[in-house]
Formats: structure tokens, C-alpha cells, sequence
């Protein structure tokens, strides 16, 4: 019989079934999605609700044992996963989508769904939700707020803070945080959800979410175009706007996408490389192939392309893109840096960044156009990889860029926040880590530099 006051105390909690502490069932917990970020866990505990959840923080508090959040553990920057001792607080059980309320266009979720569950859920209403990304499949409603992530489809509807009506949240003393009325006015005071988006786990557990629906696209026209440069993609999207049904804008580069085919076994989409490519898509309510067509005429600078209106071309032309992080984890173990910079400092930043990793790391670079948003994968980065993130993160800095665009700071960047937030910024962000969490239990070690 185990005697360990945790364990007896988060027991009661939840039951015997879901407190898991041996190292073989707990290690699946404990290593995050690039394999670069893992530590031991005292133990998993998977709560089924908001109120197991509120015992289960109680508990901890009662025993001074830190908490880690966790939800699909497909995470970029050790968020996730314990870096030693601490509880992993599984989130995964709290699985379910509350009925969709098509009058407000809004549905109550818990922090456990998948994205692509909830995208089914609402799509069979003729809704949908308005972010998605390749990671659908596993990636939870309750790690994209506390990342507010962002993916494919930000140039239209905004990253996860722009879709999250309200929240319901779990903070270190024990207590619940309600905010689930989802009213599109209420202005009585601080917005404590609004807050909570992009917090890392660090002020409190979400447990359930209120979130905005739109109405779901009927038509489809998705096109890859193939460029000069980069110079020539940020020309195309800029012309491209002008578009009310244009919805994704992703650009990736030759070797990504010849690493793509040779890994997966798709075609190459042109008779010949072209050092850039462009995939863009259009959603709307009618068929949007005609204007996009149209458009696509206009921009001198496309020097190929193929359009795909029929749903299994569509996905042809989107896995070209989609597989570049599957590709990349194929080959090896990548540092992988999401920043972003000013779209006019995009082409240049890229350049410099060639000649920086020359003869040091393999790079391959894709990301999502619109917003600047860069993913840096390098491979054979080794025992380099500090001086790398050191040295590509300053790079950022120097063109007014972010550290981090869309998957959060985790514990891979926080001692590189100042580049991105000012010192006032920083200590305001750490009066409000310590108002509601005073002893530091949540999430030790992300988001804030070390000594906060």
C-alpha cells in the first residue's frame, strides 16, 4: 500500500486507475513531441472533470508538489513536460463538446478535445471553428489557448485569442475561475480569460472553453504557385489580400519540399524546382476558383502554378506543406525556432540567416506568409543548439521581430524574453505569476526567465 500522501490524497481525487506512477506508463507523459525536452515525473494524474481537476490542484497545494498542464503533448518548446519531479496534470480526459449554440455561433468544449474532434463536431452544424493546423489530430483545445496558437489560417481569422469567447480555469489555490457566457459584451472588469490565453499553465489549469464558431465555407479552390524568391511570395500574397475569400497563405523552400517527396513519396508538383513555392487557398460560401483564377493572372511574378478545386487534389497540393515537420522529424532530432519578423525584413532575415548557418546546421524554413511567421528547423545542430537559438533569436531581435510567433516561450526560450519584452513588461508579467500563484506550483521554469 502506497503511503505517500500525494498519492493517497489525488487517489480520493480521482481514483486508483487514473494516479499512474510507474516509469513505463508515466514516460509517454514525459518526452515532448520534438524529443528534445524531457525530465521525470513524480507521477501522471488524469482527472475527468472540472471538479477532479479543482481536488487535484488542492491536493498539490496541500503538498507543495508543482503541477505541469498537459494536453495532446504536442508541443515545440518543453512546455508540456516536466523538467524533474514535478505532477503531470493530464487534461485529456476532459474530452467532451457541450451542445453547439448556433444562434450566438459559439460551443462549449473541454481543454482535452482534439482539434479535429471539434471540427467534426461543429462542421456536421455547418459551422466551423477558425484555426486549424497539421498537428488537428492531437494537438487539444486546451493547449492551443494556453499557446494561443496560431496555424494556417491567422490571415482570416486570428490566432486562438480571437476565437475564445470565455474561459473555465483551475488556479493554484484550488478555486474555479467561470467565465463561460460567452457574451460579446461584458464589461465588468479585468478579462481574466483573455489573460489566461497564452499563459503556458502558468496562472491556472483551463479546463473548459467558450469558443467562437463562423460559418463553414461550402466552396474551395486551393493553388500552389512557384516563385523566384521570397521577395516575389511576399509581392503575391500582398496582391492577393485583395481577396475577401482568401484564407491560407504557407510558403516553404526547394529543399523542403524535395526532402517532402523523398520522405513521403509524393510527386513533385512541377516539371522543374523553383527556389520558393506559395500555397494559398480561398473558402467561401460560392465556388472561388473563378477569382482566384483571376487574381492569379494578374501577379507577374508567378512563374507556375497549379489549381486544385476537387477535395482530394486539394489535399494533394496542402500535403506539400502539411508534411515538411513529418519529413524533418524523419531524418533527425530538429532544433526547431518559430519567431517571427516584419513581412518587409522577411526576405533579408532569411538570407542572413543562410549565410549564419553555413557550414553549421541544416536549415529547412517554411511557415505561414502572411504573418511573418517563420518555422527554423535545423538538423545536427548537436551541443551547438544553445549558441544556435542564441544567435538566430538575436537575429530576430535586430529586425523588431518575436522570439516566439505561435507555439509559446515553454522552457526553450524563456531565458531569451527580454529580447522580446521589455523589463517592464516582464516584471508586470511576474506581479500577475505571483497574485495567483504565489509559491510558483504551476508550471515551474516556462514562460518567465529563470528566478521567476
Amino acid at each position: 500500500m502506497d503511503t505517500d500522501p500525494l498519492v493517497t490524497g489525488l487517489t480520493a481525487a480521482v481514483g486508483d486507475a487514473h494516479v499512474l506512477t510507474d516509469p513505463q506508463v508515466t514516460a509517454a507523459y514525459t518526452t515532448d513531441f520534438t524529443r528534445r525536452f524531457s525530465g521525470p515525473a513524480r507521477l501522471v494524474v488524469r482527472p475527468a472533470d472540472t471538479a477532479e481537476v479543482a481536488r487535484v490542484v488542492g491536493v498539490c497545494a496541500e503538498e507543495g508538489a508543482s503541477i505541469v498542464p498537459q494536453g495532446g503533448n504536442t508541443g515545440l518548446v518543453g512546455g508540456g513536460v516536466p523538467r524533474g519531479g514535478e505532477v503531470v496534470l493530464s487534461l485529456r480526459r476532459l474530452a467532451s463538446v457541450e451542445r453547439i449554440d448556433a444562434t450566438a455561433m459559439q460551443v462549449t468544449a473541454g481543454a482535452g478535445v482534439p482539434l479535429a474532434e471539434l471540427q467534426r463536431s461543429v462542421r456536421a452544424e455547418g459551422l466551423d471553428f477558425g484555426v486549424d493546423f497539421a498537428a488537428r489530430d492531437s494537438a487539444t483545445i486546451g493547449g492551443m489557448i494556453a499557446t494561443n496558437a496560431g496555424g494556417e489560417r491567422v490571415l482570416r481569422y486570428g490566432t486562438t485569442r480571437a476565437n475564445v469567447a470565455g474561459l473555465e480555469a483551475v488556479p493554484a489555490d484550488g478555486g474555479v475561475l467561470e467565465r463561460l457566457t460567452g457574451l460579446p459584451k461584458d464589461n465588468t472588469g479585468y478579462d481574466l480569460s483573455g489573460l489566461l490565453v497564452g499563459s503556458e499553465g502558468t496562472l491556472a489549469v483551463i479546463t473548459r472553453a467558450r469558443l467562437r464558431l463562423v460559418p463553414r465555407p461550402t466552396g474551395r479552390a486551393t493553388a500552389l504557385l512557384a516563385l523566384g524568391s521570397l521577395d516575389d511570395a511576399v509581392s503575391a500574397v500582398t496582391e492577393l489580400r485583395a481577396l475577401d475569400s482568401l484564407e491560407l497563405a504557407e510558403f516553404f523552400l526547394a529543399d523542403g519540399l524535395e526532402l517532402v517527396c523523398r520522405t513521403s513519396g509524393l510527386p513533385a508538383p512541377f516539371p522543374r524546382p523553383y527556389p520558393v513555392y506559395l500555397l494559398v487557398e480561398c473558402a467561401a460560401r460560392h465556388d472561388p476558383a473563378d477569382e482566384l483564377y483571376a487574381a492569379l493572372d494578374e501577379l507577374a511574378c508567378v512563374e507556375d502554378a497549379v489549381v486544385a478545386v476537387d477535395r482530394a487534389d486539394r489535399h494533394r497540393l496542402t500535403a506539400y506543406r502539411e508534411r515538411h515537420t513529418e519529413a524533418i522529424n524523419s531524418v533527425g532530432v530538429p532544433l526547431k525556432l518559430d519567431v517571427s519578423v516584419p513581412l518587409t525584413a522577411l526576405a533579408g532575415f532569411v538570407e542572413d540567416l543562410g549565410s549564419l548557418l553555413d557550414s553549421v546546421a541544416t536549415s529547412y524554413l517554411f511557415g505561414h506568409l502572411a504573418e511573418g511567421n517563420l518555422h527554423v528547423n535545423l538538423l545536427g545542430a548537436g551541443d551547438r543548439a544553445e549558441e544556435l537559438t542564441d544567435a538566430v533569436l538575436r537575429q530576430v531581435a535586430a529586425v523588431r521581430g518575436s522570439i516566439s510567433a505561435e507555439h509559446g516561450v515553454g522552457r526553450a526560450k524563456a531565458r531569451w524574453l527580454e529580447l522580446s519584452r521589455s523589463p517592464t513588461e516582464i516584471a508586470a508579467m511576474r506581479a500577475v505569476k505571483q497574485a495567483l500563484d504565489p509559491r510558483g506550483l504551476l508550471n515551474p521554469g516556462v514562460l518567465l526567465p529563470p528566478g521567476s
